[in-house]
């Protein structure tokens, strides 16, 4: 192995296995590069390499998801770690163990990518209990990646990135057209569409001025439902949903909701624009409709826990900025504690409380949840087939030993040294350091 030996330890995002050149300039990548991005040069990507190496990127921000979509093996790193990555040299990189080396022995991934079942089946854990793995979609392109990897249904459709090109209103017609495209492509799964969420990351372009979203606890959701042309798209996209009730399977879910009133107006809303029922959903975002949790489901069919807007409140740090990255602990004892009493305690409610966002995909992370109790999630389509290779794996009497372990953990070294995991964290001055866990 010539040249000096480099063994990089980072954060595992996506998983996989890449093999390439060391590349830093995004014009000149190839499908055999080893991209070096920041987290604000990925809108500009336009030719995938064959992994990523990002620095210093936030996990649960609205562009690393993205980069989350495309499945391709990536590892985060913080600044410091580049001294030795110099342009052009042939480098390997493991998004399951987080290692970035030039011997490429060190990376051999233990992770299966075939799909796991026929589409419209659970996932069975070593015990033999069902787990349901959805599908979150925001393009066709991602739900017929679901349907290659055999998910359980699609769990969430991301409706707001749904435009027409020339950057008109969408109207019912629009709506219509791509609505049926999507359910014949998974047909005959259950497809659950979320309402129009526009949100200050996701702004619709040169329809509605900036100011009126305001910043991250502003304008968002439900609270733009009353604001034109947010009020036309949505009534827009219901009568759709409305024509197409009788031929597929389709699910409602309301986006960004707080108070039981606001649930309660939202699905009599729906409920009145709708001549056949159909099930309606809340999305839980915000610590207070997790605190309500059960009493929302007196009134709606399903809830969705978005954990990526929950994290965000329940840290009070913006999740799109890479610099408060460190309040957004995914491995924090405390936001455990916060999902546990919140978790599905019957069969019904195990299909009908669903997790969404980044948390469950990443590394350790999901064996957790299914010790609390959680059942179903929706996920980047991309990343089922290791997840299911995960469920696979776990009896579930050990998965809730783990689970009340890390409930009772005081800090985030305890429960990374429980999921044998080492990779860089920030430290609460903003400095980066090494984490290290039981190997």
């Amino acid at each position: 192995m010539p040249g000096k030996p480099i063994h990089i330890k980072g954060m595992p995002y996506v998983p996989g296995v890449a093999h390439g050149v060391l590349q830093y300039k995004l014009d000149s990548v190839t499908p055999q590069s080893v991209l070096v991005i920041s987290q604000n040069d990925i809108p500009s990507i336009t030719t995938l390499p064959a992994g990523f190496i990002v620095i210093d990127g936030a996990p649960l921000s609205h562009t690393m998801i993205k980069l989350l979509g495309h499945g391709i093996p990536t590892v985060i790193i913080n600044e410091q770690a580049l001294v030795d990555l110099n342009d052009g040299i042939a480098l390997s990189i493991d998004g399951v163990s987080g290692i970035i080396t030039n011997d490429p022995a060190e990376v051999v991934s233990p992770v299966s990518i075939t799909a796991p079942t026929t589409p419209g089946k659970a996932i069975n854990t070593a015990d033999g209990q069902p787990v349901y793995l959805r599908a979150t979609v925001q393009s066709f392109a991602g739900a017929k990646k679901a349907m290659a990897v055999g998910v359980e249904s699609i769990g969430l459709v991301r409706s707001e990135f749904f435009l027409p090109e020339d950057g008109s209103v969408p109207d019912a017609q629009y709506y219509q057209k791509v609505f049926t495209e999507l359910c014949e492509t998974v047909k005959p799964l259950t497809v659950t569409i979320r309402l129009l969420d526009v949100a200050p990351d996701k702004m619709l372009k040169g329809l509605l001025p900036d100011e009126v979203v305001g910043g991250t606890l502003g304008q968002q959701g439900p609270r733009l439902y009353a604001t034109e042309p947010v009020r036309s798209m949505l009534d827009a996209q219901l009568e759709a949903i409305n024509a197409l009730t009788e031929q597929y399977d389709i699910r409602v879910l309301i986006p960004y909701l707080v108070n039981r009133d606001e649930l309660d107006y939202w699905t009599r809303y729906i409920n009145k624009a709708l001549t056949k029922p159909v099930p309606v959903g809340a999305m839980v975002e915000t610590p207070a409709g997790a605190l309500d949790l059960q009493n929302w489901l007196g009134i709606t069919d399903f809830v969705s826990i978005g954990c990526n807007d929950l994290m965000q409140c329940l840290f009070a740090a913006d999740r799109d900025r890479p610099e408060l990255r460190q309040y957004l602990d995914p491995y924090a004892p405390l936001l455990y504690r916060f999902l546990k009493p919140i978790a599905p305690t019957t069969t019904q409610q195990s299909m009908n409380i669903q997790i969404c966002g980044v948390l469950s995909q990443l590394p350790g992370v999901l064996p957790i949840l299914l010790g609390l109790g959680y059942r179903t999630f929706s996920v980047v389509p991309a990343l089922v087939p290791y997840l299911a290779q995960t469920i696979q794996s776990i009896r579930i009497s050990e998965v809730e030993q783990l689970a009340e372990q890390v409930c009772n953990a005081r800090e985030t070294q305890q429960v990374l040294e429980l999921l044998s995991l080492t990779f860089f964290s920030i430290d609460k001055g903003g400095q980066s350091k090494k984490t290290t866990a039981t190997a």
